[in-house]
C-alpha cells in the first residue's frame, strides 16, 4: 500500500514538473528575462500557464509547423548577439499572432537567427497575450514595447550597440506593435520604475511586414486615427502582398500615405502573391525573398555600413 501511495505521489510530482516547464524556451547559451522589475502593469488575468496552441488543423508553413503560443502573463526579452563582425545595429522583434498567440519561432527565432548572422544584435520580445491589443484595445503589449525599447537603449554600452541605430521589426499583430511604438514613444504608458524609463523608446526605424489593425475595415478602409503618424516618425520600410486576407493590403497603402504625407522616409514592396504568415522562410513566391530587400535598404539609409 505505501509503495503504491510512493508511486501515486512520484507520478503527481513529475507531472507537476512537467506542467511547470516552460513551452518554449530558447536554445542554450540564451536566456529570456522578464523586462518588467515585479508584476507588469495593467495585467490580465490569463486561463492558465503558457501553452503551444498549435492542432493538427494548422498549416505547415514551408513544411515545417509553427509553435503558436498562448496565455503570455511575464513578457520577456531574449538577446541575440551577433555571429558576424558587430555592426552595432540592434533589432527589436514583434512576432505575430493577432494578439491572440505569438507565432514565437517563424516570427520570431528565425528572424533573430539571420539578423545575428549578418550582424545585427537582435531582441526578441515576448509580450502579453491574449487580448493585449490593439491599443488603445489594451495597453499591455505597448507597454512591453515601450519598456524593451527602453531597456535595450540603456544597455547600448553593456551590448555594443549605437543608441542611435535601434530598430523595431513586426510582422502581423506585431507589425502594428511596431507601428504603434513608432506614433507612441513621447509618453510612456505606465508610470517609470527605473533609469530604463527615463531614456527614449523611440525607434530608430521600422520593418513593418504585412500589418493588420492599421486600416479600419468596417470604415471603408480608413486610416486607424489611434495611429497618429508625425514628422518624427521612424524611417519605415513596409511590405505587403495583395492577396493577403488576414492583413488587408489596405493596412499597408493607408500607413504608407500617412508617411509620405508627413515626409517620413518610407519603402514599400507591394507583390501579387504570398497571402498571411510566411515569416522568412523560403518558398517559391518571389515575396519570399524580402529579407535581402531589407539588407540592402538598411545600407541604403545608412543603417548598416556598405
Amino acid at each position: 500500500m505505501k509503495r503504491l501511495i510512493l508511486i501515486a505521489c512520484s507520478t503527481f510530482a513529475v507531472r507537476a514538473l512537467i506542467a511547470q516547464q516552460p513551452v518554449w524556451q530558447p536554445v542554450s547559451g540564451l536566456t529570456q528575462t522578464p523586462i518588467w522589475l515585479g508584476a507588469p502593469p495593467d495585467g490580465q488575468p490569463v486561463s492558465g500557464p503558457e501553452i503551444d496552441t498549435t492542432t493538427s488543423k494548422d498549416p505547415l508553413i514551408a513544411g515545417k509547423p509553427v509553435l503558436r503560443l498562448g496565455n503570455v502573463a511575464v513578457p520577456t526579452m531574449t538577446v541575440y548577439p551577433p555571429k558576424a563582425k558587430n555592426t552595432e545595429a540592434a533589432v527589436v522583434v514583434f512576432p505575430g499572432g493577432g494578439y491572440r498567440i505569438l507565432a514565437i519561432d517563424l516570427e520570431g527565432t528565425e528572424v533573430c537567427d539571420w539578423l545575428s548572422s549578418v550582424g545585427i544584435t537582435c531582441v526578441l520580445l515576448k509580450y502579453r497575450v491574449p487580448d493585449s491589443g490593439p491599443y488603445p484595445k489594451s495597453t499591455a503589449a505597448l507597454e512591453d514595447a515601450q519598456r524593451t525599447l527602453g531597456l535595450v537603449r540603456s544597455h547600448a554600452v553593456d551590448w555594443h550597440i549605437d543608441p542611435h541605430r535601434i530598430r523595431v521589426l513586426g510582422f502581423s499583430a506585431g507589425a502594428h506593435l511596431a507601428a504603434a511604438l513608432s506614433t507612441h514613444f513621447g509618453q510612456r504608458l505606465y508610470k517609470p520604475v527605473d533609469a530604463a524609463d527615463e531614456v527614449s523608446c523611440r525607434p530608430d526605424f521600422a520593418v513593418i511586414i504585412y500589418p493588420g489593425y492599421l486600416a479600419l475595415a468596417g470604415e471603408n478602409f480608413s486610416p486607424n486615427p489611434e495611429i497618429h503618424v508625425r514628422s518624427d516618425t521612424p524611417p519605415t520600410f513596409l511590405l505587403q502582398t495583395e492577396d493577403d486576407r488576414v492583413a488587408h493590403v489596405e493596412s499597408s497603402l493607408v500607413y504608407y500615405a500617412a508617411l509620405k504625407t508627413a515626409n517620413v522616409p518610407v519603402e514599400m514592396h507591394l507583390y501579387t502573391e504570398g497571402v498571411h504568415g510566411y515569416g522568412l522562410r523560403r518558398t517559391a513566391l518571389p515575396v519570399t525573398g524580402w529579407p535581402q530587400l531589407v539588407e540592402t535598404w538598411l545600407h541604403t539609409i545608412k543603417m548598416l555600413p556598405n
